[in-house]
């Protein structure tokens, strides 16, 4: 068995790091953190160092806990190895947020690295009626907008996250992971947005207590994911 090097570039604002091992030729990789810019140049690092008798590589992402639009990126190098170098690979295990990304961009969680294929109907012969398929895809763009719009806030509200995410992990002995599904789902059962659940978090580090929906919406986040 051949361990591989994890690598995190918390300098370069890089929030992953990938590692894992190689055993009889199959290379078993483990993403953990954020599929962000620059998380791309991450994993062709540590592709790059895979020894070349490696003849399968499996990337497991289910310790992924967020991706943005950038982190597409990621799966053009993932294609761009197999292409050069004619090695199987395969990923597994996307989850919440990231899955979703990957849905709303036209790729199958299953198999991201192959596209959705689309459905194929007649073109209409006559009259300004779109087609099932032109409306579809133009409902796909729409809440493909929308999600790339939440990405871009969120990435805004990172500082005040990552903040909230330090107090968690402080606070109730949890992973990183685990902190920001408490974040996330705080935010859901409260019906109060991502930011502010992060900002009253935060400032109860300070003694201020946060408002009784949110502290309840807490308490049960808490308790769901450090069992």
């Amino acid at each position: 068995m051949t361990a591989v090097a994890g690598t995190r570039h918390e300098a370069d604002g890089v929030p992953l790091v990938v590692d894992g091992r190689v055993e009889a030729g199959h290379a078993l990789l483990t993403a953990r953190g954020e599929l962000v810019r620059g998380s791309a140049a991450v994993l062709a690092r540590e592709l790059d160092a895979l020894p070349p008798d490696t003849r399968r590589v499996e990337l497991d992402l289910s310790r992924v806990a967020f991706m943005d639009t950038a982190g597409l990126q990621f799966l053009d190098v993932l294609e761009a190895y197999r292409r050069r170098t004619a090695v199987p690979v395969t990923t597994r295990d996307w989850r919440d947020q990231p899955r979703r990304v990957l849905e709303l961009a036209g790729r199958d969680p299953a198999d991201p690295l192959r596209p959705v294929p689309r459905p194929r109907v007649p073109r209409p012969q006559a009259g300004p009626v779109a087609s099932p398929v032109a409306l579809e895809r133009a409902e796909r763009l729409r809440e493909l907008s929308e999600e790339v719009e939440q990405l871009r806030r969120a990435m805004t509200s990172r500082p005040v996250i990552d903040q909230a995410r330090g107090v968690l992990m402080a606070v109730h002995s949890c992973t990183p992971d685990q902190a920001w599904s408490i974040l996330r789902e705080t935010s859901q059962l409260s019906n109060t947005k991502l930011r502010t659940v992060a900002e009253v978090v935060a400032a109860g580090a300070t003694g201020t207590p946060p408002p009784v929906d949110v502290r309840a919406a807490l308490r049960t986040a808490v308790a769901r994911h450090t069992r």
